[in-house]
């Protein structure tokens, strides 16, 4: 967003945004338009699928809360979303604001008992911050829901997303067509086709929590 703001000339190549378009970064997905194109997650329309997930692996869900960057407007538009799935589900929904590290700690005081689970929007801020925010939620016995990789590698319990390092090489296309002569505009912006469920099996035991066979089999990778 910063870099679009700062220029409508250079061509700007995402990988990934979130929704693109609620967030006004294009005009369309099959019309860019401006100087801006790539790929997106649409990391809010999988919010539904992740707190799924999350039901499966937590026996006897009935509060979850969501933690986000509300300075992030992806952010934003993916708390939304998991908070109307949460609650089409029947769960009770507590939600976390954060806008800077420091905002990290507080949040988590104020739950203490509050929740069964928590859901992470990822974002630049909650990943610079991983690493704590797992560690604070296995200290408050929070099983934690992911969209990255790299977050159950820093100690969540599950994640279910776009497979990033697949983005970023079809990323690369854009950048080449874009040197062949291409406008940015004129270059439909497109969305994922390959989706990993990671599962931390260390950090399920360390939450004396029994993953069921059925969602193991599903996972892409198992941790352990």
């Amino acid at each position: 967003m910063a870099s679009r703001q700062a220029t409508s000339v250079t061509p700007i190549v995402f990988a990934p945004a979130g929704d693109p378009v609620a967030s006004g970064l294009v005009a369309s997905l099959a019309r860019p338009g401006g100087n801006v194109t790539g790929l997106a997650t649409l990391g809010a329309d999988l919010a539904g699928k992740r707190v799924e997930l999350l039901r499966e692996a937590v026996s006897g869900l009935g509060r979850l809360a969501i933690m986000g960057n509300v300075g992030n407007p992806f952010s934003v538009l993916e708390v939304g979303e998991v908070q109307a799935a949460a609650r089409a589900l029947g769960l009770d929904v507590a939600t976390l604001e954060i806008r800077r590290a420091q905002d990290i700690a507080p949040a988590f005081e104020t739950l203490k008992g509050r929740a069964d689970a928590l859901y992470v929007c990822p974002d630049g801020l909650v990943s610079t911050n991983r690493t704590r925010i797992n560690t604070l939620a296995l200290g408050e016995r929070l099983p934690a829901m992911h969209g990255y990789r790299e977050y159950v590698e820093a100690g969540g319990l599950m994640s279910y997303g776009p497979n990033y390092p697949d983005l970023f090489r079809r990323a690369a296309d854009y950048v080449d067509k874009i040197l062949h002569g291409a406008k940015p505009g004129d270059i439909p912006v497109e969305q994922p086709t390959k989706f990993d469920l990671i599962v931390n099996l260390t950090t399920a035991k360390a939450l004396h929590l029994d993953i069921p066979p059925t969602l193991l089999a599903r996972a892409d990778e198992v941790i352990e």
